[in-house]
């Protein structure tokens, strides 16, 4: 029997419609595409270039003696295979991308224009500074922005991304310790349990024993448990705030007071500060660190391995130990401090060789002066409030992690309403590809028992939000009745099937053969 769905199509619930395959492998307007090397190009080419001059004696044994290995393809050949790649893919641009913790939200084509100007991605980093005033000046102002929200007085802006964000952010606090004699003896690191996974690892990495903090019933940091482990031994304590689960840690003063009082820093993981941008400044709360994700927070492209942006804030305790450069600005205009003298005696180093990723300080600054201080608090407030809409509108058929109270900027349900329907979390994620979406963050944060973390983001509208919930409500009805099938298959129409995904992140096939008996090699 035929029901009607939120935009009046008629559905038919629980069944997965059996349909005959298709000649070409194509699926209406979606194509079907080889791999570049297994078409017919090897002998042609889609350029005409003159003959060599030379006969490329003097490049001695680099002479290339092989064919390149490379197929030719002609310019609508080489649009076509790219399109039709794309259309293999999920992106934000097609719907939305509910991944929690990560801030996939659209990202405005104003900001791309700006980083575009020749003025800003034609220059290099070896320039004099006299002819990157406009630059520099981008950098400053971006940096006041960044200590004006956090209400921290100084900002490294050489992070590539969170992660390195982390690293300056505890080579200030180990460089602080230095500087006071304590470094010998505050060997730790405390991380809570629910963590981002860097966050253990950074500290490792910078050469700290780390030690793990409880997390309470209700997904919080046990601060009990934190104040036994705080002493004279411990550099740092790291801490996300908006945490892993979504909230927002009540006792965050109390945490600060005890860290201070035992000598220790306190860096914040700001990966969540999405949600409370404009809102909450982090160095009200007594933060002595945090690194932002200009990636995530301020709309520049996220995933895809880059480009990336994880400016450090730093209280006026750890500001002298700054990573170089930073800009200056003086009567005789912009400039860079770049050595370890002066005013940057204090400073740990250098993170990277140059001064960062200019397009995502253009971008970023384009994403807050077109949104103001009032636009910028409203993306928290409708970042938060979509998060809880998805939660009060799923609470009734998933099962939610920490029920009690509104949750910030993700929604994380569990999968206690799964038992007994022999239907697991990534069963679950699956069919969602067959509806159409790309699944949620999965077992991740790895205290609640087959996590589901949903963040919306507050670029999605209220009609993608419900059409999202109608889809999420109608699997969980189907995993409820029984269709086991609809899910232990899926997904069914997407280009690819159900991979052996341990098998695949173990042994991943990189590297196109030739077939058996070819002359034809990718190289």
């Amino acid at each position: 029997m035929s029901t009607m769905n939120t935009v009046g199509r008629p559905t038919t619930p629980n069944r997965v419609e059996s349909k005959p395959a298709t000649l070409t492998g194509g699926r209406g307007l979606l194509q079907n595409e080889h791999l570049i090397f297994e078409g017919d190009g090897w002998g042609k080419t889609g350029v005409d270039l003159p003959e060599p001059k030379t006969d490329g004696s003097d490049l001695g044994d680099l002479v290339r003696r092989d064919p390149i290995g490379l197929p030719g393809l002609s310019e609508p050949e080489t649009m076509r295979h790219y399109v039709r790649l794309s259309q293999k893919n999920h992106a934000i641009d097609l719907a939305i991308y509910p991944l929690g913790s990560c801030t996939m939200k659209h990202n405005p084509r104003l900001n791309e224009k700006m980083a575009r100007l020749p003025g800003f991605s034609d220059i290099h980093p070896l320039q004099p500074t006299s002819t990157v005033q406009g630059a520099l000046e981008v950098m400053d102002t971006l940096s006041h922005w960044l200590k004006t929200l956090t209400g921290m007085p100084a900002v490294a802006l050489s992070p590539k991304a969170g992660a390195h964000g982390e690293l300056c952010g505890l080579m200030a606090i180990r460089a602080a310790h230095e500087a006071s004699g304590q470094h010998e003896q505050r060997r730790k690191v405390l991380v809570p349990t629910s963590a981002h996974g860097t966050n253990p690892a950074t500290a490792a990495f910078v050469g700290y024993t780390v030690v793990e903090v409880a997390q309470t019933d209700d997904g919080r940091v046990d601060v009990a448990d934190l104040a036994s482990k705080l002493g004279e031994d411990v550099a740092a304590i790291m801490v996300t705030n908006p945490n892993t689960c979504g909230l927002f840690e009540r006792d965050i003063l109390e945490i600060s007071r005890l860290t201070h009082e035992a000598g220790a820093y306190f860096y914040c993981d700001g990966a969540n500060f999405n949600a409370i941008v404009g809102r909450v400044r982090p160095g009200d709360l007594g933060v002595d660190a945090m690194h932002i994700n200009l990636h995530k927070t301020f709309s520049t492209p996220h995933g895809g391995g880059g480009p990336g942006a994880g400016p450090v804030v730093l209280s006026a305790a750890l500001a002298p130990f700054a990573p170089a450069p930073w800009v200056v600005h003086d009567a005789d205009g912009y400039r860079l401090i770049e050595r370890e003298e002066d005013e940057a005696a204090q400073a740990f180093g250098r993170l990277c060789a140059f001064q960062g990723q200019m397009g995502m300080y253009t971008r970023a600054l384009s994403y807050m002066m077109s949104h103001g201080s009032d636009g910028l608090r409203q993306v928290a407030e409708d970042a938060v409030l979509n998060a809880n809409y998805i939660k009060a509108r799923l609470s009734d058929v998933m099962s939610a992690a920490f029920p009690e109270g509104p949750c910030m900027h993700e929604a994380l349900f569990d999968d206690e309403w799964l038992k007994g329907t022999d239907i697991t979390t990534l069963d679950f994620a699956k069919a969602m590809i067959d509806e159409g979406f790309h699944p949620m963050t999965m077992y991740f944060p790895l205290v609640v028992h087959g996590a589901m973390l949903i963040e919306p983001t507050e670029t999605e509208s209220k009609q993608e939000l419900d059409r999202f919930i109608h889809a999420m409500r109608a699997l969980a009805e189907a995993a409820r009745a029984g269709d086991v099938d609809r899910f232990k298959g899926a997904p069914f129409h997407a280009p690819m099937k159900r991979l052996d995904e341990t098998r695949a992140a173990r042994s991943p096939v990189l590297r196109w053969t030739a077939p058996e008996g070819s002359n034809i090699a990718a190289e």
